[in-house]
């Protein structure tokens, strides 16, 4: 093959930001933070070929949102980082490329000029790495609890893609196997290799935290913003259990529907319809149509995320309220937040699930059955 290949490493868990999807995987502006960094490789003629690193449980995740791109197959990451690194350059070696950029997931906005910078200076030099003047005074605590200045003269921010001549970091991997330095420049210094600095870029950040995330949606541009409201009821029926809000709660009688009659998953699901402008489920999921007898109403609400993402949209948070005399809803809205944030690929913190009454009024109030109404607010491009 020869020539440059990169290295995205994005086998992490994205502990730091939390919930139940890595953020390598969570949407920035419509469109995966993974996607965005491969497409900034695998779109120039100097790549010769883009491996990933992913996690051993991200295979489906990864399909999804790596789908249409010309990569080479991804291969699974290990224990940390520099275990991660090693094993893509590991699946790289039988391509023998003469240099390699390695970069990760998590910075999503990384420019073409950047990425050029780097490649260039590899015709001088065996590494390169983009750095950035530290500009904020430093402090350290010392061990008496009290707080010292640090000199901030000559100290530099290290920014990835970080490039070398394919052999020697290989090698350098190879040799100090277990050392977990904090990146491959430390492996680089430490194996002798003869390194150039280029400028970094404060937009490239590093996506760590739910204000890094604010950061770079601000740094990408503000969509249009769109909001769509969905509600749904059903009637209570023979039965031991209810599904709300992708949870199984037992109860004296179950809820009448053509699908498990999620009533909860239903009015979001027609939520982001709305906000998209795609009618409502009936259209899509005909309640007459045999096949979605007793389906789970996870896959209707999938269904609509994936069409907020094909309109590379994203969705911002979503409100749902459960109106029934019983049964309880709030032991079950932990549960039911985290359930439906799987299904949508977003973070807890933007999914909200609440429950009332109407005093003993209405058709819920006279224990007939369950409505639900929801609102959801996306960003589209």
């Amino acid at each position: 093959m020869g020539g440059t290949a990169a290295l995205i490493v994005a086998g992490g868990r994205g502990t730091r930001v939390g919930g139940p999807v890595p953020k390598q995987y969570r949407t920035l502006g419509g469109k995966a933070i993974l996607r965005r960094a491969i497409e900034a490789f695998a779109a120039r003629p100097d790549i010769a070929a883009v491996q990933v690193v992913i996690g051993e449980d991200d295979h489906s995740r990864y399909s999804e949102i790596a789908a249409g791109l010309n990569l080479l197959p991804p291969v699974a990451g290990g224990d940390t980082r520099q275990h991660s690194v090693l094993h893509g350059l590991q699946a790289l070696t039988a391509h023998r490329p003469d240099s390699v950029l390695i970069h990760d997931a998590a910075r999503p906005l990384v420019s073409q000029a950047l990425i050029g910078r780097v490649i260039a200076a590899l015709k001088d030099c065996e590494a390169a790495v983009p750095l950035l003047p530290v500009a904020d005074t430093l402090k350290k605590k010392k061990t008496d609890g009290r707080w010292e200045t640090v000199p901030r003269d000559g100290l530099h921010r290290a920014q990835t893609p970080q490039g070398f001549h394919f052999e020697p970091i290989v090698d350098a991997h190879r040799k100090f196997a277990g050392k977990n330095m904090t990146d491959d420049m430390a492996l680089a210094e430490a194996y002798g290799l003869t390194i150039a600095a280029v400028a970094g870029e404060d937009s490239n950040l590093k996506i760590t935290t739910e204000e890094d995330f604010r950061l770079a949606e601000k740094l990408l541009g503000g969509g249009e913003v769109r909001t769509g409201m969905g509600f749904d009821a059903h009637r209570f029926a023979a039965g031991d259990h209810v599904w709300l809000c992708g949870v199984k709660i037992a109860h004296a009688q179950g809820l009448e529907g053509h699908s498990d009659a999620d009533a909860g998953l239903h009015a979001l699901t027609d939520a982001l319809l709305g906000a998209i402008g795609a009618g409502d489920i009936g259209m899509h999921f005909p309640p007459m149509d045999a096949k979605w007898r007793g389906a789970q109403s996870s896959v209707f609400l999938e269904y609509a995320a994936r069409l907020v993402r094909e309109m590379r949209g994203a969705i911002v948070n979503c409100d749902v309220t459960l109106i029934c005399e019983r049964p309880k809803i709030a032991p079950h809205v932990p549960a039911m937040r985290a359930r439906i944030a799987e299904i949508l690929g977003i973070d807890p913190a933007r999914v909200s699930v609440k429950a009332t009454t109407t005093e003993g009024m209405g058709f819920t109030g006279r224990g007939e059955g369950i409505a639900a109404q929801a609102i959801a607010t996306v960003t589209l491009p």
